[in-house]
């Protein structure tokens, strides 16, 4: 047995025995005590993710015993998230000085600085996504508990993603994470488009997931184990074996991560699997609708990018192999730029705020892609067309951590407003924001820094976080002249882009407001508006001040190329 229980067994006998040499038989009570100090330290890798697990089953018991009168769940859900938040900072503090990757839970997850990262960014999303369904009233007080828990469980199931080391770790964190984010999708009772958009989410989701488990035990199955640092080593042996991709063992795997990488496809929204995005986002509140064009994203990009490495992560793979994922990486590139491009086109005609906002997530997405195509095509270049490629994939790596920073707090800002809004007018139609610049200017100001973000307009985040993604994309041209092409179609995206942003922005600024149409007042000093402010400096902050978030995201990458 290579993974599970069994190769826990195995190294409890083998250090047993190695420390007991010339004993008949190894003591039972040593096996436990290295058990228990096996999963001592396991538990405290695990902490976080332990922790808020703790508050679902708080928050289940303040349902079962009717104390959410007296103790409001989001006042739990906050604790726990804050609580959560504070062990992941304390595990990346310990690890920027040491730097240490190491795998635990017999090897299903692995513990590193990439690992903590997506953990600390996931949760201080939770912490602000939860303070957002606090100010906007959604969920109700009926529900909230039940609520919370899908939230929560989501976040955890993401968690796992980013810190997966092992195939059905990958399918249990996809699943974790889906499976709450369906019924959040049509949480709103009564309202049938929630209803049908959750269906419809449930169907898609459905049929990827049973793609992605085909491909899984293709992969597994052909490759002879599950764990992620071994299918590199594996797949060489393989195609030492066959030589070309004329074996059809070699086929086989390649079409298992085909299929794999539908799933992960599926969670990104990208061409041609996004069909339920926009449908989702509409039926869904703008609360969960941010929560799943930022936090999914991050949890399957964290995914993708160990998956992927752990095939082609290896410089000194043969040339067979080499030629493969350099083909691999320009099929990504050529779906980032279909996405791009079909997110943006898409957007033009749209009259739903949070529908058109579905549509920017779906091209944001193809240009984060590019930057993983990228990292797949400088790391099989042939030999000696780049200076360092461990170098430049690790630009690339770089370029995509401080895009899904940035893009945290912009399309955040972007869906809070949105909600802020409809509490205000009733309405997510961009008609009837016209005249709103006037009265309620900071959640309109605030809206118009997230949306020139969005676009990549200087001095916003958004401008740098593209420019770096831009620049890896032009590097890997030097090994691919279709890379070059793809800079170009996002380039041009990035124009088209401003069309439908300005729209919204012209609607709320330029446009009078209808006189019979409901007044919106959100002054500066109220609740509201100062949390929207808060969600929004960072979007110019990053912009200016790129230094330390773009060293850390360095670091944090190059953890993953030693």
């Amino acid at each position: 047995m290579n993974n599970g229980f069994g190769s826990l067994l195995d190294r409890l006998i083998t250090e047993t025995a190695g420390s007991y040499e010339g004993e008949s038989a190894w003591s039972l009570e040593y096996a436990a005590g290295m058990f228990g100090q096996f999963m001592e330290s396991s538990l405290g890798h695990f902490s976080p993710e332990l922790a808020l697990c703790a508050t679902i089953v708080c928050l289940l018991l303040v349902r079962l015993f009717g104390c959410d009168k007296c103790c409001q769940p989001y006042w739990v859900a906050l604790f726990g998230s804050l609580v959560s938040f504070g062990l992941a900072y304390y595990q990346f503090t310990d690890l920027q000085q040491t730097s240490q990757s190491e795998e635990f839970f017999t090897g299903l997850l692995i513990y590193d600085p990439f690992t903590v990262f997506f953990r600390l960014f996931l949760l201080l999303f939770l912490i602000l996504i939860t303070a957002l369904t606090v100010l906007s009233g959604i969920p109700d007080d009926e529900d909230a508990p039940d609520f919370y828990c899908l939230l929560l469980g989501s976040t955890i199931g993401m968690m796992l993603m980013a810190s997966a080391n092992h195939m059905l770790v990958i399918f249990l964190g996809v699943e974790m994470t889906s499976v709450p984010s369906y019924v959040m999708v049509g949480f709103l009772k009564g309202r049938r488009q929630s209803s049908e958009a959750a269906l419809k989410y449930v169907v898609y989701g459905a049929g990827a997931a049973g793609v992605m488990l085909y491909g899984t035990s293709l992969v597994a199955g052909v490759l002879g184990t599950a764990s992620l640092p071994e299918m590199a080593s594996r797949m060489a042996l393989l195609v030492g074996e066959a030589g070309t991709m004329s074996d059809p063992i070699v086929r086989t795997v390649i079409l298992g991560i085909m299929l794999v990488m539908v799933g992960l496809a599926f969670k990104l929204s990208l061409v041609p699997f996004h069909f339920w995005c926009p449908d989702a986002f509409e039926g869904a509140s703008a609360e969960v609708a941010g929560f799943l064009s930022v936090a999914s994203k991050a949890g399957a990009f964290a995914l993708l990018v160990r998956f992927c490495l752990a095939f082609a992560g290896n410089p000194e793979g043969t040339g067979t192999l080499k030629e493969i994922y350099l083909y691999l990486g320009l099929g990504l590139g050529v779906i980032a730029a279909a996405s791009a491009t079909f997110g943006n086109l898409a957007a033009y005609s749209q009259t739903n705020v949070k529908r058109l906002l579905a549509y920017s997530t779906i091209a944001h997405a193809g240009y984060m892609l590019m930057a993983v195509s990228a990292m797949m095509v400088i790391l099989n270049a042939p030999a000696g067309s780049l200076h360092d490629p461990l170098v430049d994939a690790n630009r690339c790596l770089e370029g995509l951590l401080y895009y899904l920073f940035v893009y945290l707090f912009m399309n955040l800002g972007a869906f809070a407003v949105v909600a802020l809004i409809r509490n205000q007018i009733y309405s997510e139609e961009v008609s009837d924001y016209a005249g709103l610049g006037y009265q309620a200017p900071v959640l309109c100001v605030c809206m118009g820094i997230c949306m020139f973000s969005l676009v990549g307009i200087p001095p916003m985040g958004g401008f740098f976080a593209k420019l770096v993604i831009f620049a890896s994309v032009f590097k890997a041209g030097q090994v691919h002249w279709l890379m070059y092409l793809i800079l170009i179609i996002g380039g041009l995206n990035t124009v088209f882009s401003l069309v439908y942003y300005v729209r919204v922005l012209k609607t709320m600024f330029v446009d009078p407001r209808h006189a019979d149409a409901r007044r919106a007042d959100v002054p500066f000093n109220s609740v509201p508006g100062l949390y929207a402010v808060m969600v929004t400096v960072p979007v110019l902050v990053l912009g200016i001040a790129v230094k330390g978030l773009s060293e850390t995201a360095n670091q944090v990458a190059s953890v993953l190329f030693r």
